[in-house]
């Protein structure tokens, strides 16, 4: 008795198409940035501006404290690219100067407060119970210091050298506490999730289920805060400056140069409006920015790709 066993023909057998690979979330991201118009004009004018900022003192022939004295309120020329001031000193320098250490500023300060509210208000919202109470106790007491009054205070002691370093701990511990909250407030929902009591009955501990469950799920909303923070922080580190109260020569920055130049606004308008000019592009590229980032960080935004 003999049995014959048929083999199948691999010709008539189909193949199952191959599945795409689901693509990362990084890509997608970048997808979205590179698709959004007005991301890629704000990194072309924040680029831009910093190439200003850190280029600008090596190529102008002329160093930041030099002085013309041929040439004392002259408006732009060839010689000077944006005029002088009363004392001679060349805008175009002071400028670029002022707006390096104004953006170094903004981003420290951005990084400091947002790295801060976050842990604060993640911890607080995870915890609960003493440890919630204690660190919005905090925040709420942070909230009703006049802010002003204490950098008024605190620069007449500390703003010498290195004073514009003061400067960025000052602000950044001055403005963390909203986000915080709304940090918390998150957190607080997103401690009830699936995935977070899965990490829990896994024996993850609490420090990394924060940093690697809970934070990433509110990316959105902390690019979102330290890009606002930086055009906040600068437009602060400017207002101190202008007032006299925040960073002190020898440092300079717009704020610096704004305020020297406010006093020949009519006279010598070129003092006023070039360091205005760059404060006012720095922030609206800085703005741009984060509106782009958070809307591809936000699947649920309507404005994505515009």
């Amino acid at each position: 008795m003999s049995s014959t066993t048929e083999r199948p023909d691999r010709g008539s057998q189909t193949e199952a198409p191959a599945v795409p690979p689901a693509p990362s979330r990084l890509k997608d991201v970048l997808r979205q940035l590179i698709a959004t118009r007005r991301v890629i004009i704000g990194f072309a004018m924040l680029a831009g501006l910093a190439l200003l900022a850190f280029l600008g003192p090596v190529i102008s022939p002329w160093g930041i404290t030099e002085r013309d004295y041929l040439a004392t309120l002259d408006g732009p020329s060839p010689e000077h690219w944006f005029g002088t001031n009363r004392t001679g000193q060349d805008i175009f320098t002071q400028s670029a100067a002022g707006l390096q250490k104004s953006l170094l500023i903004g981003l420290l300060v951005a990084m400091i407060s947002t790295a801060v509210a976050a842990l604060v208000g993640a911890f607080a919202g995870y915890f609960g119970g003493l440890t919630d109470r204690a660190l919005m106790w905090v925040a709420d007491l942070a909230l009703v210091l006049p802010s002003f009054v204490i950098l008024a205070i605190l620069s007449k002691h500390f703003m010498g050298a290195s004073g514009w370093l003061i400067l960025v701990v000052l602000l950044a511990g001055l403005s963390w506490m909203v986000t915080s909250k709304m940090v918390r407030g998150m957190t607080i929902s997103l401690r009830e999730r699936e995935y977070i009591h899965a990490a829990r009955f896994m024996g993850v501990p609490p420090r990394k289920i924060i940093l690697r469950h809970i934070l990433p799920n509110m990316s959105s909303l902390l690019i979102a805060d330290a890009t606002i923070m930086v055009s906040t922080a600068i437009i602060g580190e400017t207002a101190l400056s202008y007032f006299g109260l925040g960073v002190q020569p020898p440092d300079i920055t717009l704020g610096i140069v704004i305020a020297d130049g406010a006093n020949f606004a009519t006279t010598a308008p070129w003092m006023f409006l070039f360091p205005t000019a760059l404060l006012v592009l720095l922030v609206l590229a800085v703005n741009m920015i984060g509106d782009g980032l958070r809307d591809a960080l936000d699947p649920t935004s309507k404005s994505r790709r515009s």
